[in-house]
């Protein structure tokens, strides 16, 4: 048998947020097989994945299937549990959708990285409803039904990981509420080698996501257009229409950049907006890794990664705020503005550097020998 299988949701050039950056982080220490319900980065000469073997699903020859298989979403279940993983000891499951329901032995290991709970079939079931053309009148009652489906197949799948790993102690607790199991809590890999200290900065605040609803960065633009301050906002996503709309000239949006272009700002912003509930937030350990200050919702993983400096004085990195709506965000930048004189950009590198790559693949891999050392020594009945 062989050692290893990884398994992912999807990887396209759509697809480069926290979740496929843990892929990369796994794959460059671990040598294992890969599978995924889509593959459209093995193609890409400019992905690391170039020319890989990578084992897809029949969900790679639905029509579009590239521009992200959520469209696809009753299929998923389904197409998780085609993949014949029979020859492999351990299963390595990267899931914040179905990943983790794929079929093992009871003489394989399967350990899941959990970077959420299935977030459109539990918190954002009514977001999602009030979102989409699918959520009202007879549509509304088949996808309600749909999401009820979905939740209970989540939970019994959640019975074939024998050990879960959150990306922090918030997504722990979800997992927890969710699936009723404990999970290890391994911090996920920050590149800081390419977000260095930069002491001097500029007059502009920074925004960076997928303009995604649950992103709320509509809310940080009615903030910006009461303030009148220079904000550059980076990403693109199904909002972005309706943010370059509600924008007032002070608000620069860039859409979709490169790597260096989002380092470079990164580096020069005063100070990183953010307004959404995330389960970690790697953009806001990046920013303090440049010596950014982060102005963010006080929820979820940046109350773990964001020091508020009215309570650490002497080693504060950013401003949390209590409301998720436009006059806290107001009100955060206000008090950032008269302390900003307080705020050590050292400081925020070196809360930065806590997450840093060496950190995450010491305890992964600690984590796999201590599951594979119960494992082998669990009686079988």
């Amino acid at each position: 048998m062989k050692d290893f299988a990884v398994v992912h949701e999807w990887l396209t050039p759509y697809a480069t947020g926290g979740s496929e950056l843990v892929v990369q982080d796994i794959l460059s220490f671990i040598d294992a097989d890969l599978f995924s319900l889509i593959d459209f980065e093995s193609c890409n000469p400019d992905s690391y994945l170039f020319e890989r073997p990578i084992q897809s699903s029949f969900l790679q020859y639905f029509p579009f299937a590239k521009n992200g298989v959520q469209k696809y979403l009753p299929f998923l279940p389904l197409a998780i549990e085609q993949f014949d993983l029979r020859d492999y000891h351990t299963i390595i499951s990267s899931s914040h959708a179905v990943a983790k329901g794929v079929l093992t032995s009871p003489g394989q290991l399967h350990l899941c990285y959990c970077h959420t709970p299935m977030r459109y079939a539990w918190d954002l079931t009514f977001d999602y409803l009030q979102g989409s053309k699918l959520g009202v009148g007879i549509p509304g009652i088949f996808t309600r039904y749909l999401l009820h489906k979905l939740r209970l197949w989540d939970v019994i799948s959640a019975n074939r990981v024998d050990y879960f790993i959150a990306n922090s102690n918030h997504t722990a607790r979800r997992i927890w509420r969710c699936y009723r199991r404990e999970a290890k809590v391994i911090y996920p890999p920050v590149n800081l080698d390419r977000f260095p200290l930069q002491t001097e900065k500029e007059d502009f605040y920074l925004t960076v996501c997928r303009l995604v609803s649950y992103k709320k960065v509509s809310l940080i633009v009615e903030a910006f257009n009461q303030l009148g301050k220079p904000l550059v906002i980076i990403g693109t996503g199904p909002d972005l229409d309706k943010i370059k709309q509600l924008a007032q000239p002070n608000i620069k949006i860039l859409g979709k950049q490169p790597d260096h272009v989002v380092e470079d700002y990164l580096k020069r912003a005063k100070a990183f907006v953010y307004a959404a509930c995330e389960d970690f937030g790697i953009a806001l350990v990046e920013a303090q890794s440049c010596g950014t200050p982060v102005i963010a919702y006080g929820q979820g993983g940046a109350t773990e990664t964001v020091l508020d400096i009215r309570e650490y004085p002497s080693t504060g990195t950013g401003v949390l705020f209590s409301e998720q709506n436009s006059i806290a965000i107001v009100e955060a930048i206000a008090f950032f503005e008269l302390s900003e004189a307080k705020f050590s950009r050292e400081a925020c590198h070196i809360q930065g550097l806590k997450f840093a790559s060496s950190q995450f693949k010491t305890q992964f891999l600690d984590f796999v020998d201590h599951c594979q050392g119960n494992f082998s020594n669990k009686p079988n009945f």
